[in-house]
């Protein structure tokens, strides 16, 4: 049977190249003649990548690793008997001198050179805590490295190294011209293993995945793991496409899904991130999308556009005439397909810029003239709900809805939607898209059984979470600050 198959494959590879030889003579000869989907074939086979050696050569010494290390403090250090009192004191009186007041944390990454004076980006969550960094360059010579600017919104950073050897940054390309199907080709730090090459293709662009603000990203199948967060997506050009920053998994492994920030993303924040601050627009609309049912209720065309449902008193829109149920179409001349669009678009135009906003009302096209404002951070808060609000997270039952947008395959307890920077919450470890499982060791089966629970709880109190996050369980102890 194998020797079958080598003769089999041989004739066919021989068929192949006549094949293709008379439709290249023939190409080149009448190529009037020659169908478009077979120019097209044979223009395909010539881009095809047969390797990516020249490309790594090119660009493996603008490629940093990253260290950092965090603090993390005993009083977030949790086991599993403190809703046990008597355990509890018992521990405490003879083992917790034991542990240090505080402890170090280490964790890995990757970044990118683009400038040859030293600035380097990166992904925020890797660096946003760090009490140090050290950026290893592929000649294994390693720099402290020094925050200029980040943002949490779009989860990214620039940090620069101090160096008198030359520096070769990555040229920054145009992710908008990526397309489904492009070869791409990801390095980076996964586990430690410092310059790891991987490669595949772009799987789908504007996935948004609800872990930020202005989410907007490219999903890829070459393999992404722990440790290429921050590293580049490139083209077969070798410019940067795109920053590498999670993965859709079951395991903690790649699984063939990754996501990358698109570099252009990148490039529209990289002259705030060099001062330090990113200021970003405003005009005061709560949006939704628009979906089937609102569109037969509201006597729309298609769903495209965002649906305003509320503006703020005071605020630019409002200002500007602006009322719930419009849906914005159009803002400053770029064309909104659904809510993210809007959201991106607005917080990118220039503050005290007046611009064009085509909306459709009752079914009749209009176009206002709005000023755009600065967004201040209480102004992208949203409410808690009245029980437990002094935790500072929002929680939500597990839904298929849910489960997809958040990428957990439970299909029960409870998923934080939200949590508030510097809230108890936050500080317990507690993040978006942790499942919570028990609260003082007795399992959740739905909202309503949360809110009771919560409603006992008195200032003082610590209650003992079980959480769910990614693929694995772990014990959590929020402190009520007050009621």
């Amino acid at each position: 049977m194998k020797g079958k198959a080598g003769i089999n494959n041989r004739s066919f590879l021989g068929v192949w190249i006549i094949t293709y030889t008379i439709m290249w003579i023939l190409a080149s000869l009448f190529p009037w003649k020659v169908p478009v989907a077979i120019a097209e074939s044979i223009s395909s086979i010539h881009e095809a990548p047969s390797s990516f050696s020249q490309l790594v050569r090119q660009t493996k010494d603008s490629i940093v690793n990253i260290r950092t290390v965090t603090v993390v403090r005993r009083d977030n250090i949790v086991h599993p008997f403190d809703s046990d009192k008597g355990i509890q004191d018992f521990f405490e009186r003879f083992f917790e001198e034991q542990i240090p007041e505080e402890s170090r944390q280490t964790s890995l990454g990757s970044g990118f050179i683009i400038d040859k004076q030293g600035l380097i980006l990166t992904n925020n969550h890797l660096v946003e805590n760090a009490i140090e960094i050290k950026v290893t360059l592929s000649n294994k010579k390693e720099f402290e490295g020094v925050i200029i600017g980040r943002d949490s919104k779009t989860d990214l950073a620039l940090i620069e190294i101090e160096s008198d050897d030359p520096l070769f940054p990555l040229t920054l390309g145009d992710s908008d011209t990526l397309e489904v199907g492009d070869w791409v080709v990801a390095i980076g730090n996964p586990y430690g293993l410092d310059h790891t090459v991987t490669a595949g293709i772009v799987s789908a662009k504007y996935r948004h995945l609800n872990v930020g603000t202005y989410d907007n990203f490219i999903q890829t199948d070459a393999p992404i793991n722990v440790g290429n967060s921050g590293g580049p997506l490139l083209n077969t050009g070798g410019d940067v496409v795109g920053i590498n920053s999670s993965i859709y998994t079951d395991t903690g492994g790649s699984i063939g899904i990754g996501f990358a920030i698109p570099i252009n993303m990148a490039k529209d924040l990289l002259p705030q991130l060099k001062k330090g601050e990113v200021i970003r627009g405003w005009i005061g609309a709560r949006i939704q999308n628009i979906t089937n049912e609102l569109k037969e209720k509201l006597g729309l065309q298609d769903i495209k556009g965002a649906l305003v449902s509320d503006v703020t008193d005071e605020g630019p829109a409002k200002k500007a005439g602006l009322q719930r149920g419009d849906v914005i179409i159009s803002f400053n001349g770029n064309e909104i397909g659904e809510m993210e669009d809007l959201s991106y678009i607005v917080a990118s135009t220039e503050v005290g810029r007046i611009v064009p906003v085509k909306v459709i009302r009752n079914g009749k096209r209009m176009i206002l003239q709005v000023k755009v404002d600065r967004l201040e951070e209480e102004d992208v808060k949203e409410p808690l709900p009245e029980k437990g609000s002094n935790i500072g997270m929002v929680v939500e039952e597990v839904s298929s809805q849910t489960a997809r947008r958040y990428g957990v395959t439970d299909k029960n307890g409870l998923i934080v939607v939200q949590v508030e920077d510097n809230s108890p919450a936050y500080e317990a470890g507690i993040r978006r898209g942790d499942i919570i499982l028990e609260m003082d060791r007795e399992p959740l089966n739905d909202l309503k059984e949360y809110m009771e629970k919560m409603g006992q709880y008195k200032k003082g109190d610590t209650v003992l979470f079980l959480i769910k996050r990614e693929g694995s369980t772990l014990y959590l102890a929020l402190k009520i600050r007050d009621k």
